[in-house]
């Protein structure tokens, strides 16, 4: 079964749009494959290791999939695994938790929701 929750990376500059705007159509890579890309929780490093590496600007929204309805779709992406897309504006409403790329002393990922 899919998971309910999935996270969208922002910048900062991307978030504090979403958060202005209330709706998010996409970063740049996302709007070029036609789809928002979100990861689960196990594919968030993973995710995080290949795009942004070297970034400090980071925003982690927790999504409810639940309010998204059919506009999630689950498809194969990097590495054969299936990725939640949303095929569609991400609403405000459905973030419920969000804040700054934040780790344990062990450098375990602290997810925000």
């Amino acid at each position: 079964m899919p998971e309910r929750i999935a996270y969208k990376i922002f910048t900062n500059a991307e978030f504090q749009s979403f958060t202005r705007d209330r709706t998010f159509a996409g970063s740049p890579a996302d709007i070029a494959d036609g789809f928002i890309h979100l990861s689960t929780a196990t594919q968030l490093e993973g995710t995080l290791a290949r795009h942004y590496p070297a970034r400090t600007d980071i925003i982690l929204a927790a999504i409810d999939l639940s309010s998204l309805g059919a506009a999630v779709r689950w498809e194969e992406s990097r590495g054969r695994q299936s990725f939640p897309h949303l095929y569609g504006r991400l609403p405000l409403a459905a973030v419920i938790g969000a804040g700054p790329v934040r780790r344990t002393a062990n450098g375990t990922l602290l997810l925000p929701g």
